[in-house]
């Protein structure tokens, strides 16, 4: 799952996003297989 959340910052950067989400279906219970991406968050 590492590598998929790499790829979903790629992808949000790319295309200029400020959000983006990682579902995985393969999870038991729903909620516990979202991830939120943030690009250019500052901390």
């Amino acid at each position: 799952m590492p590598n998929h959340k790499k790829q979903i910052r790629t992808y949000i950067r790319l295309a200029e996003r400020k959000l983006g989400y990682l579902l995985n279906f393969g999870e038991a219970l729903m909620k516990n297989g979202i991830v939120r991406a943030v690009n250019g968050l500052r901390e």
